[in-house]
């Protein structure tokens, strides 16, 4: 029963974080208008606006005037309760589940508004730092420490990998809001966590990046957004990092 309660909860946040995802890089406000079509400017029935069920409806087309609604919508509310419920089931009933599924409602829209806009804004990064260091401190009071240490090495060592790249290329190799999302995710974590989360995230950006160029769909010098790969990243570290450290010692056969 509380699983379905879950489910619930979560895929209604799904659908705000939609309108989220939507209005924050368009500079709207998140509660006025009333939700509406982008197009022809209907408002949104109350049952089109029930989390999966009112695009399942719609058949992904407005009502009014049949313009196509992105897939995306459909996808956000189904992904948020899944990690949410897969949260719950890792975790249980504890803080740092209440702590993991913040972080998840920060990622969401982080990720699709970098896949749209290619921008991580400061609207979410800076009030996740104050999030995360908050949770964080009354998870483990007594290691105050770690996330601040967590959110000076994720910030910290993204900041290098742009000099670095600057220094290297001439141009900008990583924005500032990936390394505040950086430091976002270090409030959340511990240092060790969040510098295994960051290798996770260049590893799986060069995974995509040598798929692109071997199908022809990117070119060698092509930008690709950075910030779902630390998302998704980040949240494998913090939540198996003792398997894959257990699993490189066993590639390494010590």
């Amino acid at each position: 029963m509380i699983e379905v309660l879950i489910f619930l909860l979560a895929a209604s946040i799904g659908s705000f974080l939609n309108v989220v995802i939507y209005r924050l890089p368009r500079q709207i406000s998140l509660l006025r208008p009333a939700s509406h079509c982008p197009q022809c400017k209907a408002p949104v029935k109350p049952w089109h606006n029930i989390p999966i069920l009112g695009y399942l409806l719609l058949r992904g087309r407005c009502a009014g005037c049949g313009a196509r609604i992105p897939l995306r919508y459909l996808l956000v509310e189904i992904m948020t309760p899944a990690l949410v419920l897969a949260a719950w089931a890792l975790l249980g009933p504890t803080t740092a589940f209440i702590k993991l599924t913040v972080l998840i409602f920060l990622l969401i829209p982080v990720t699709f508004i970098d896949l749209d806009h290619r921008l991580i804004l400061n609207k979410i990064t800076l009030p996740g730092i104050v999030i995360g260091l908050a949770l964080s401190i009354a998870q483990a009071p007594q290691q105050f420490y770690q996330p601040v240490l967590g959110m000076l090495a994720g910030g910290g060592f993204l900041w290098l990998v742009a000099i670095a790249g600057r220094a290297m290329y001439g141009e900008e190799s990583m924005g500032g809001g990936d390394i505040k999302l950086g430091a976002m995710l270090g409030a959340f974590m511990t240092p060790a966590t969040v510098l295994l989360g960051l290798f996770l995230a260049f590893f799986l950006a060069s995974v995509f990046a040598v798929a692109g160029m071997s199908l022809g769909r990117l070119e060698r010098r092509s930008a690709i957004p950075f910030g779902p790969f630390i998302a998704l990243g980040a949240l494998v570290s913090l939540n198996f990092h003792e398997q894959l450290l257990a699993l490189y010692l066993g590639l390494i056969g010590y």
